[in-house]
């Protein structure tokens, strides 16, 4: 068993499923990944199966003949189901992990999605059956699987699966310890509010609602602030969000799609993020920009919230109380002493926890221990 980096024959190919925006945050993650693991003497590679344009029979080969039959080489399989199925039926993944043993690689498996997707229709109750069943074929089959939510916290990965890690996933950010030493952006002696990332359609609608509610109340209280909105979906949000708050003393600024080095210094810039796309995780990495940044985060607490996130600047509403959005703003943004605790905590969180440095660290650690002659 190999621990320390004088070990450099060891390579990774992370491969993805089907992209299915234009900017795909796994293979973002798997970039930032990659960097931090050619620290650790690994060499990293990116490969995306393209099932959807060319087939299966044809992809796959083409899969197989980019690992090679090396035994130094480690896959790491990145799991959503809808880049495994156009409807989320992802039940191919367990055959591509038995090709690749086949031909000689280790094979991990990383865990984006955590649970079946919801729905109360049939066709819903089929769906999250055929992806759990995936998921513990996964989980059975893989030499590691590495899931980004505690795995206490998963109802179907079993209390005694030895081949099962957590590992954070971090900020898609480079260098986000810069914000923290970037004075605060104040026109107008204005505390700045940050919201990065709406999700579209119905839920974005309701993350608007909760957005335009909780600014007004502190502005009703303390006066006028600012609210910064960036990243997707931003721009159609933040018009209805200018709408919604016509009549305030909250300034809208909508910035829309960024430069990952300008959303670090609209982050920087602010006092504190507001997280409303569902409950907070340590797979939520919109949410983790505003602990990398060393920001106060606020969201709303679920099922996946544990520690290290817990262990962050993070004010955590239950689920069921939205209303207390508001006083937990303000009370951030009108109490210095606090958002300053708050601060550090986050920049904690990033140095041990969130870091590309700590969890390149964590990757290396466990692939070298289930590694070549374990």
């Amino acid at each position: 068993m190999l621990l320390d980096d004088s070990y450099n024959g060891m390579r990774c190919v992370a491969v993805l499923g089907q992209r299915k925006e234009a900017i795909d945050a796994v293979e973002e993650y798997c970039r930032y990944l990659g960097a931090a693991l050619e620290k650790h003497a690994f060499s990293f590679e990116i490969t995306r199966v393209e099932w959807a344009t060319k087939g299966w029979r044809r992809a796959l080969d083409e899969l197989r003949r980019k690992v090679g039959n090396e035994g130094n080489t480690w896959v790491l399989l990145q799991y959503t189901a809808l880049a495994w199925s156009r409807r989320g039926f992802s039940l191919r993944v367990p055959g591509i992990i038995r090709s690749l043993k086949k031909n000689g690689a280790r094979c991990a498996v990383v865990f984006h999605d955590a649970e079946g997707y919801c729905g109360n229709r049939l066709v819903d109750h089929i769906r999250r059956a055929a992806q759990l069943h995936t998921m513990q074929e996964a989980v059975r089959l893989a030499d590691l699987s590495i899931v980004t939510v505690p795995a206490e916290k998963i109802p179907w990965i079993g209390r005694n699966s030895r081949n099962v890690v957590f590992i954070p996933v971090g900020a898609n950010l480079p260098s986000p310890e810069t914000a923290w030493s970037q004075e605060k952006d104040r026109p107008k002696n204005l505390r700045t509010v940050a919201v990065f990332s709406i999700s579209g359609n119905r839920a974005g609608a309701e993350e608007v609602e909760s957005i335009a509610r909780t600014v007004r109340y502190a502005a009703e209280r303390m006066g006028m602030l600012r609210l910064l909105v960036m990243g997707r979906h931003s721009e159609i949000s933040g018009s209805q969000l200018k709408e919604k708050l016509l009549g305030t003393s909250v300034q809208v600024t909508i910035h829309g799609l960024l430069p990952a080095e300008e959303i670090v210094q609209k982050l920087g810039a602010s006092d504190v993020l507001l997280f409303t796309k569902g409950p907070i995780s340590s797979r939520r990495g919109s949410a983790i920009a505003g602990i990398a940044c060393g920001l106060p985060v606020i969201a709303s607490e679920g099922w996946e919230t544990g520690t290290p996130i817990t262990e962050a600047g993070v004010v955590l509403i239950p689920e069921t109380a939205k209303n207390e959005f508001g006083p937990a703003l303000l009370r951030v943004l009108t109490d210095a002493a606090y958002r300053a605790r708050l601060s550090e905590r986050s920049k904690r969180a990033q140095e041990v926890y969130f870091s590309w440095s700590a969890i390149g660290a964590r990757y290396a650690k466990e692939l070298r221990m289930r590694g070549v002659g374990s």
